[in-house]
């Protein structure tokens, strides 16, 4: 396990996304991206389709999966799930050891539950784009195994062989969308999205180390690295900024709109993150709430940027290295406002970030 950041890539304050858009069609979410992010181009999550929300767009494969009632659980009580588990784990050291194409797995993003990957990547094909990287992002290991339910309703999580295998299939998940997007020849960003851990250390997952996480952050972390990825954490709430801090991760995506004050309090360990190369991106656009949507502009957004960046400068880093460390996005996805909402977030996205790398592009 590595302890460090893997990656010397510097992003210099492009604007990248969080995952989701309210529209209904993917080639549209193509032409946004291409729009108002085309540095950093991203596979679209579309939360209109039920497949495309956070644990079934990642499910598929887990062994002893079923629907009831319309939504998917973990059924481990059947005469077949040992079965389908062996099956499992022979799979996943059958696509390490080189015999089995992950690209033919279980572990393949299949375009029925993630066409806007498959969007994406038709349209870097036909050199839409001329990014400076790409992103992608998967359901991190501790919201899929915490909301992921066996048979009782217990998250799988709780199950050491159940969320064995379920932070190997994010694993491999994140691993096979690096050696897909890898085909851009440019710098590959893979997110885990994580909103669970805005209730870490609350009575809620009281059971949940933080040895725990590390390591099935570093399960995950270590698949992107050894695929040449560069690996990012996002959480869009308050957490223990330290618990991520401290993991092999290259980028820890945050809500600075709403919790720098909160995550500027761990000194300590975003100097050292940031001494390591690490890279901060600044959820510094809001979308949680429409108000301050419609009420922030450009240069009310550079300016709270700057005051933050000045905050972080008191800890012994000068303004361009700080910039050239960061990435601008909106504090979280845009899937939950209404389209004039969403589009206002990422036009602002760039906006910010071009001023701030001295290519103003208007407010």
């Amino acid at each position: 396990m590595n302890s460090g950041v893997c990656t010397d890539w510097l992003p210099g304050g492009l604007c990248a996304w969080i995952g989701s858009l309210p529209v209904k069609d993917h080639e549209e979410a193509v032409w946004l991206v291409r729009q108002y992010c085309p540095d950093i181009p991203i596979w679209v999550q579309l939360p209109h389709f039920p497949v495309e929300q956070m644990i079934p767009q990642f499910a598929h494969g887990m062994p002893g999966l079923k629907t009831q009632d319309d939504k998917i659980l973990v059924d481990s009580s059947g005469p077949g799930f040992d079965a389908e588990m062996l099956s499992f784990f022979e799979d996943y050291m059958a696509v390490a050891d080189g015999s089995l194409d992950i690209d033919v797995s279980r572990f393949a993003l299949e375009e029925s539950v993630a066409p806007g990957f498959y969007a994406l990547e038709r349209a870097l094909g036909q050199k839409a784009f001329s990014p400076f990287a790409v992103k992608g992002q998967v359901t991190g290991p501790f919201t899929f195994g915490t909301s992921l339910v066996d048979q009782d309703g217990r998250a799988v999580f709780y199950d050491d062989m159940l969320r064995d295998a379920a932070v190997k299939l994010i694993a491999m998940k994140a691993k096979w969308q690096v050696r897909r997007m890898k085909a851009a020849n440019v710098p590959v960003l893979l997110f885990l999205d994580e909103p669970a851990l805005a209730g870490f250390g609350s009575s809620a997952f009281i059971s949940v180390s933080a040895e725990i996480l590390h390591t099935v952050f570093a399960e995950v972390i270590d698949a992107v690295h050894e695929e040449g990825g560069i690996a990012g954490i996002h959480v869009c709430a308050n957490t223990e900024w330290p618990l991520l801090l401290e993991t092999p991760v290259d980028i820890v995506s945050f809500d600075a709109y709403s919790y720098f004050d909160k995550f500027i309090l761990y000194e300590d360990q975003v100097r050292s993150f940031l001494k390591k190369g690490g890279i901060l991106a600044w959820g510094i656009v809001p979308t949680g709430d429409p108000e301050a949507i419609e009420k922030e502009t450009k240069n009310s957004i550079l300016a709270r940027w700057e005051d933050a960046a000045a905050r972080v400068g008191r800890l012994g880093f000068d303004r361009q290295q700080i910039l050239s460390q960061s990435l601008i996005t909106p504090s979280c996805g845009t899937g939950s406002l209404s389209v004039d909402q969403a589009v206002r977030v990422i036009r602002m996205t760039r906006a910010v970030s071009n001023s701030l790398r001295g290519r103003d592009a208007g407010s």
